[in-house]
């Protein structure tokens, strides 16, 4: 696939507006397949653009599809931009039982929903949103295709001469998030032989907005001066924008038993090299900690994804140039540390 070279954001809307931009193919799969969208945990970090994205393809495809968001919605701000851009809002506890029950039919829904930071002293929560919500929603859907988000950490640490865990890999989940997260797969695959429900599962590892995610984590501790650290040698990581044109087609993998997939990007990058190149941009030296010999990490094998949609095409060294680009202009921040540093798997 052809790739290209991003261009320097002044703002959140910007942003925003260009990581949504539908490809051609996104909006052939919305004309191929009018039916509405119900789009679960809308009001997460990516659940926005991607919302934005199905509405943009659903107009440019000339169609009548309802693209349904549905959250609680604490952020009113991600609720105006949703509306706006033509996404119709639905406010819901998604552990209401009877809530759920009367969310509107949907032939296709993309679940998004769960909860990874805060587990640690409240692991009951945790349990229940990724795993008694996923058992509401597909018994719900269970007529539908589903896309639903997991999550490269049900995977073990791995070195980067392995190449990364791939699908046919046996889980081996490390932590509360991180086994109940495989609990959400389990409850989709339960429902994809009980039911012969459609699934595909997502098991995506870093997504890049410049707002958060491990680029912006490294580059605003260049930034800062604060030690970056080395507990962590390597990640990978992939564009959202590629992120959400990669979900928006894989309706078309959804199958009884579940399709799992890997997605993230090609590159297996060094957190040391990244720093570095982060110094150079910003022009400032980068701080580390540790002795940076671990040598393990969540690391994927995207291959499968790569035959079935092509490269990403935005690659690593892009997305470097623009995070440094986005902090050296002051930035806005989501807040939303990745922790990707963090290997017992305590969140």
């Amino acid at each position: 696939m052809e790739t290209w070279n991003l261009p320097t954001f002044k703002t959140e809307e910007e942003l925003e507006t260009y990581m949504s931009e539908p490809t051609a193919r996104v909006v052939e799969e919305f004309r191929e397949h009018p039916g509405d969208l119900a789009i679960l945990g809308i009001g997460g970090k990516i659940g926005i653009t991607l919302g934005m994205m199905a509405a943009r393809a659903r107009d440019a495809a000339g169609t009548q599809s309802r693209i349904l968001g549905v959250s609680r919605f604490s952020d009113k701000a991600a609720r105006a931009r949703l509306e706006q851009a033509g996404v119709e809002c639905l406010t819901c506890d998604l552990l209401d039982r009877n809530a759920v029950e009367r969310l509107p039919d949907a032939p296709r829904v993309v679940f998004m929903a769960g909860r990874k930071f805060g587990t640690s002293g409240s692991e009951e929560t945790t349990w229940a949103m990724n795993t008694v919500v996923p058992a509401y929603v597909a018994e719900r859907y269970r007529s539908s295709r589903i896309v639903a988000f997991s999550t490269g950490c049900v995977y073990d640490f791995v070195t980067p001469y392995s190449g990364g865990s791939a699908e046919s890999d046996p889980p081996r989940p490390v932590g509360d998030y991180a086994q109940s997260a495989l609990g959400r797969e389990r409850v989709f695959q339960h429902f994809a032989v009980a039911e012969g429900t459609r699934v595909c599962i997502l098991r995506l590892n870093y997504a890049i907005d410049p707002r958060y995610g491990v680029l912006h984590d490294i580059a605003r501790k260049v930034a800062s001066g604060e030690p970056v650290d080395l507990s962590v040698e390597n990640f990978n990581c992939i564009w959202q924008g590629d992120v959400l044109e990669r979900t928006l087609l894989s309706f078309r993998l959804a199958a009884s038993p579940a399709f799992v997939l890997n997605l993230t990007g090609p590159e297996t990058a060094s957190v040391r090299r990244t720093a570095a190149e982060f110094g150079r941009l910003l022009g400032k030296e980068p701080v580390f900690r540790g002795s940076g010999e671990g040598g393990r990490a969540y690391l994927n094998d995207a291959g499968l994804s790569f035959r079935l949609f092509g490269y990403p095409r935005v690659p690593l060294a892009e997305m470097i140039r623009m995070q440094a680009d986005w902090i050296a202009s002051g930035g806005a921040s989501l807040g939303k540390p990745t922790h990707f540093e963090t290997t017992d798997g305590t969140y």
